[in-house]
């Protein structure tokens, strides 16, 4: 896979506009090539570097031989779930598959199906953190996905996620980015990031960085180095743990950063940053739900002035645990309410079609094994 990887030629998704101006003025090309040639591929949405009309032959040429234009190719949807969810498993092109979930919500008092559009998408070819109730590491870390990879799922979804129009009447887009999908983006800190930067630059994406969010499980040092950055990104925390005893249990990562680690670095981004941080807390029957886990993330939402945002558990396949009763769900969110901490409970988008992060990929997984077996 290492070898394949290194004679690809890089995915044109990884280049900033200051990357491939100078790449352009190294063979004696102008620097406005580059502004010319982001406008074809992130506002006009051409699929190859030929439609660029008013590029020069010699440079088209230049950027086939030097550039992989392909983003992803689609391996398998899921069939749409009742709440209009969808999810896509995109192979790379090392084989590597990963996973990215458009999530849609009506927007508040116009009663469309298809007002708000969140794209969820992954960093990593797997898992390495370990959490005991996720999909996403089950078949194990592959390796981390370069910048152009993770735009690639992005580009993906611009091209081929529903909702296409024409472009008289606009491209496919979305309101929102999540890094929520498979593996931890802070432990591909440097690729996430440039990522995210071509999403949010006004000569990429052009998505304000408040409708960008970094989720992480709660990698401390790399928390800190976000808190540092100029971009105003959003944070969540996958807390699912108000205490180092019941966090331990599900989470590997709080044995290297336990809570007194966790929450002054949280701290430290949302002060620097001044914006309210999202604590995700997944709901699990006898595990995190009892009240008085309510008591304890109720004094720490109350600490960082975090929304509290709580998802009853989405059941894996060959993992024991499940979601809660729904008067427990109802009883863990009062308690919070009565705290007067700002709190969602939030049915689990896709539920029907097994949405959660990395249950796609690991049934393809599946079948591929039962396939080689036979």
């Amino acid at each position: 896979m290492n070898g394949k990887m290194q004679e690809a030629r890089p995915l044109i998704f990884s280049e900033t506009k200051e990357t491939l101006a100078a790449a352009l003025e190294a063979r004696g090309e102008k620097a406005f090539r580059a502004t010319q040639i982001l406008e074809w591929i992130y506002k006009k949405r051409v699929r190859s570097f030929d439609e660029m009309k008013n590029v020069p032959a010699a440079t088209r040429a230049w950027l086939a031989e030097t550039y992989d234009f392909m983003p992803a190719k689609l391996v398998a949807k899921s069939a749409q779930a009742s709440d209009v969810t969808e999810k896509f498993l995109l192979q790379m092109r090392d084989g590597a598959l990963v996973e990215c979930v458009i999530l849609r919500a009506p927007q508040e008092g116009t009663g469309e199906e298809r007002s708000r559009k969140t794209v969820c998408i992954s960093t990593q070819v797997g898992c390495a953190q370990g959490c005991k109730f996720c999909a996403s590491g089950l078949a194990g870390w592959k390796r981390n996905l370069d910048a152009g990879e993770i735009m690639a799922q992005l580009m993906f979804v611009c091209w081929e996620g529903g909702d296409k129009g024409t472009r008289e009447t606009g491209f496919t887009d979305f309101d929102n980015i999540v890094v929520m999908g498979m593996g931890e983006p802070l432990m591909n800190y440097d690729a996430t990031m440039r990522a995210l930067t071509i999403a949010n630059a006004p000569w990429g994406l052009g998505v304000g960085a408040r409708r960008i969010t970094i989720s992480t499980s709660g990698v401390v040092p790399k928390i800190h180095a976000l808190a540092a950055e100029p971009m105003q990104f959003r944070l969540a925390i996958s807390l699912h743990g108000a205490t180092d005893e019941v966090r331990s249990q599900i989470m590997p990562v709080n044995r290297k950063f336990p809570l007194a680690q966790l929450i002054p670095a949280a701290k430290d981004f949302s002060e620097k940053h001044g914006r309210m941080i999202t604590l995700e807390f997944i709901l699990i029957e006898n595990v995190n739900d009892t009240l008085e886990q309510a008591r304890k993330l109720a004094e720490i939402a109350r600490e960082l002035h975090a929304h509290v945002n709580l998802i009853p558990y989405n059941t894996v396949e060959g993992l024991p645990w499940k979601r809660p009763s729904g008067n427990r769900q109802m009883q863990f969110l009062k308690i919070l309410q009565e705290r007067r901490v700002p709190a969602t409970l939030r049915r689990e988008k896709g539920h029907d079609i097994d949405a959660a992060c990395g249950q796609l990929r690991l049934r393809n997984l599946d079948k591929e094994k039962t396939a080689n077996a036979s």
